[in-house]
């Protein structure tokens, strides 16, 4: 009896029955085409969807008239026809034209079989083209309602279920994000044109906030916020340029923005280190943290602290390090009391075994101490060169002769001159060591021009700093040598017992 209620609950719907209660099979996910013909798309702000092929008692006639049917539709073969273009028709039918031409922009197609419904897919890219170009040149002004409209088709567009990782179809987990190969959205042709459509109506002068942000609201934010998991880089591409003209002109959408985009990185960092956009997010912030006022909020500041320096930990941050970099840079320069957190970030994150890591690491630390002023520098400098003086040791000649560029730079240069006093004996064994046993040439050789512009600067320092170095070498073998004799007496020892 149990096993046939089970059974009874497990039951699927009949398609028929579906419809009447407004669900809606799902479509195939691969092709990019979804089946809800008898679904509203509802805004977040507005109550829930009501479906076409609902009973009409089951809703107020208020409702009803709220309702326009913008929908992800599937059509059949000639059901889309060629509209008149807006130029063409009065202006008392231009609102009702564009309303038509947002319903047939609302098709969806399977892109994937490039043969199938040619006509039709040209005529939804010319309607696109014509509404792009509508709102662009402001040659017909858009009512409230067909904006509202026009931000529902836009979204039945691009809000969609993205197609696994590359690494979730092939199964491999230890590929790394960087070999992963790119993916490109087959329906780019129509996509590419709904987003240069959302990008113009958020940019026009036309657009007024007060009206717009009724439409782009969090809800929209959020899903827009959502599709940067896009392994596409054309459509990251317009989502950085979107959500950062969106940030520009709704002042009151910023601080879920960046909330949003906290978010998102503390999954990235502390459980997932899998995300396609995470370089654009940085991009945006980085505009973003130049524009902040001074004195700097403590919310900025917990975030530098507690998002972008951990963001230094994931495996794959050659992906976003450039970018990453840019943001550091952006809060030192602000805030130059900043640097010293920063660069003790940099030595708690810094790689062991990855070199290629640590030659960012080097690289962006040398952009940090560009911007740090000296009371800052004396806070650091001892951890920082003690790690310094590991680097010019590295085996791997790359990170060797990264760490010995920074004395190119004349601003370290004269903040190391300044301290050589702390600075030169954490770092003189190292320099020692590179030119005695350091298997690469052009590693043994700036060594050498370092060691000589430690001599110009100081040379009673560096004398001091030699005799510390050769009486530490001859206690070292010193010890050494009684190590030996240890070892050779417990021999004989054993030896004579036997």
């Amino acid at each position: 009896m149990l096993n046939k209620i089970i059974k009874r609950g497990n039951k699927k719907v009949p398609k028929s029955d579906a419809s009447d209660f407004g669900i809606v099979p799902s479509g195939n996910r691969s092709s990019g085409s979804v089946s809800t013909s008898n679904v509203v798309v509802n805004h977040a702000s507005r109550g829930t969807g009501v479906g076409v092929g609902m009973p009409s008692n089951s809703v107020t006639q208020q409702q009803q008239q709220q309702t326009v049917i913008i929908a992800a539709t599937v059509p059949a073969p000639g059901a889309i026809e060629a509209l008149p273009l807006l130029k063409d028709v009065p202006m008392s039918d231009r609102q009702s034209l564009v309303l038509r031409k947002l319903q047939v922009c609302c098709y969806q197609f399977n892109f994937v079989d490039t043969m199938k419904m040619v006509k039709e897919k040209e005529i939804k890219r010319q309607t696109l083209v014509e509404l792009v170009d509508c709102v662009q040149s402001g040659g017909v002004k858009i009512s409230e309602s067909n904006q509202e409209e026009m931000v529902k088709m836009i979204g039945v567009n691009i809000f969609r279920c993205l197609p696994p990782a590359s690494h979730e179809n092939t199964g491999s987990e230890n590929v790394e994000p960087e070999e992963e190969e790119q993916y490109l959205e087959p329906s780019w042709p129509h996509l590419q044109l709904v987003y240069e459509l959302l990008l113009r109506y958020i940019v026009s002068s036309n657009t007024d906030t007060k009206v717009a942000k009724r439409f782009i609201d969090h809800s929209f934010v959020l899903k827009l916020l959502d599709l940067f998991e896009s392994e596409d880089p054309r459509e990251r591409d317009y989502l950085k340029t979107i959500l950062h003209r969106i940030y520009g002109k709704f002042m009151v959408h910023r601080p879920f923005i960046r909330k949003v985009i906290n978010n998102i990185f503390y999954r990235f960092i502390y459980e997932t280190e899998r995300h396609s956009g995470i370089g654009e997010l940085l991009e945006i912030l980085g505009s973003i943290i130049n524009g902040f006022a001074l004195p700097m909020k403590e919310e900025h500041k917990l975030f530098l602290v507690r998002v972008l320096i951990p963001l230094h930990k994931p495996k794959p941050i050659g992906m976003y390090h450039q970018q990453l970099s840019y943001c550091i840079v952006q809060f030192v320069e602000k805030d130059h009391k900043l640097s010293d957190t920063v660069i003790r970030g940099l030595l708690k994150y810094w790689p062991v075994t990855n070199c290629q890591k640590e030659v960012l690491f080097i690289g962006e630390l040398e952009e940090v101490l560009e911007a740090t002023q000296a009371a800052e520098f004396q806070r650091c400098m001892v951890p920082m060169f003690r790690q310094i003086a590991h680097c010019l040791n590295s085996p791997h000649f790359q990170v060797a002769e990264r760490a010995l560029f920074l004395w190119n730079n004349e601003h370290i240069v004269g903040l190391i001159a300044q301290n050589r006093n702390v600075i030169l004996p954490i770092i003189f064994e190292a320099l020692e060591k590179n030119i005695r046993s350091h298997w690469n040439q052009a590693v043994h050789g700036l060594t050498v021009n370092v060691r000589k512009m430690f001599l110009e600067m100081d040379a009673d320092l560096f004398e001091d700093c030699q005799k510390q170095y050769a009486e530490k070498a001859a206690q070292a073998t010193e010890l050494e040598k009684q190590r030996e004799l240890r070892w050779q007496r417990l021999a004989d020892a054993a030896g004579q017992g036997g």
